[in-house]
């Protein structure tokens, strides 16, 4: 099956410090791709990364056939993003915010308000388009993203921690709009979560991502087999270690120093 997503020899240094160590792997076309890791594995870097947000070191991606370094205006349109931080402008209404980043993505303006019910309609939230923002739930702000994410037809979906802190029937929710996403456009999904009974109820496929270098890939059933666990949640563990990582770790704090001096 061709690969909508490769990564070859990836690397991103801040100073002294490597927070992503020549990773490689692929995702394939219609797939859902679990990208797993503990706090400052590597995993947030990584995508910024994929996602044109910051510039490797060295290495390849290539997002639908388009190289991200040389085409990144071809590679961002192939690609949808929901960033785990709220990113919606709380004083718009939830159709001006999905109106506005269809401006961005230079959606036909013809085609524009047709796309936007559309996908308004899958996350459930047309007959909710004129109200503002900072009136939704967080589940509904989640769902809205989501939406705003698919007006340009992506082919990947990046999705950072989409369902973190909502509450298990929000969180089936969205699950279920995204599965079908995935099986009735063969869109790519791209997911990061810290649920891992969540990856392993949708993923196809599972990289798990520690100290910058890829440990471990492949289904959920040959990370357990490899692993002899019963759960990829007893596999992740036995992976990465039990201790408790800080949120803002000893990788982030060299990340954030890096990029302070970049600017």
């Amino acid at each position: 099956m061709q690969n909508i997503l490769s990564v070859q020899s990836l690397v991103k240094r801040f100073d002294d410090f490597t927070a992503v160590k020549n990773i490689s792997f692929n995702v394939e076309t219609g797939s859902i791709f679990a990208f797993l890791g503990p706090n400052g594995a590597g995993k947030s870097t990584t995508i910024k990364m994929l996602t044109t947000v910051l510039k490797p070191t060295s290495g390849k991606i290539i997002i639908n056939g388009f190289n991200v370094l040389k085409e990144q205006d071809k590679a961002r349109a192939s690609f949808g993003i929901v960033f785990q931080d709220p990113s919606l402008d709380d004083e718009l209404t939830a159709y001006e915010n999905v109106v506005y980043h269809a401006i961005v993505y230079k959606v036909p303006k013809k085609e524009r308000a047709e796309r936007i019910q559309k996908a308004l309609e899958i996350v459930g939230l047309w007959d909710r388009r004129e109200d503002y923002v900072k009136n939704y739930s967080g589940g509904m702000k989640r769902r809205l993203e989501i939406a705003r994410a698919l007006v340009h037809y992506p082919k990947i979906l990046f999705l950072d921690e989409p369902t973190v802190g909502l509450d298990p029937q929000t969180r089936n929710s969205i699950w279920d709009h995204i599965k079908k996403l995935n099986e009735e456009r063969n869109m790519t999904i791209f997911l990061t979560t810290h649920y891992m009974e969540e990856a392993e109820a949708i993923a196809d496929q599972v990289a798990v991502i520690d100290h910058g270098k890829i440990i471990e890939s492949g289904t959920v059933e040959e990370i357990k087999r490899q692993t002899e666990t019963e759960s990829l949640e007893e596999a992740f563990l036995k992976l990465t270690g039990r201790n408790i990582r800080d949120d803002n770790g000893t990788s982030g704090k060299r990340m954030m120093r890096g990029m302070g001096r970049m600017r």
